[in-house]
């Protein structure tokens, strides 16, 4: 199953190369197109890191709790 993250990994070096070829054939020089494809890359993993973040599953079954006696203090 291709998940959220995997299609991320995938477009990363496909925008890299994509754009940067895209830009190179417009008539950008190569050391103007790798960074303006580079911002797109840098946008695809800030999204999958902060707006997509990845959070720990929850468990579907409640696990039992364990309740400690209170401590009594002695005098």
């Amino acid at each position: 199953m291709t998940g959220y993250y995997d299609i991320v990994l995938g477009l990363i070096p496909l925008a890299m190369a994509g754009i940067t070829g895209s830009l190179v054939v417009a008539g950008f020089a190569l050391t103007t197109a790798i960074p303006m494809a580079s911002v797109v890359a840098v946008g695809l993993i800030g999204h999958a890191m902060f707006v997509r973040a990845p959070v720990d599953p929850v468990p579907t079954e409640p696990t039992e709790s364990v309740q400690s006696d209170p401590v009594q203090a002695t005098e």
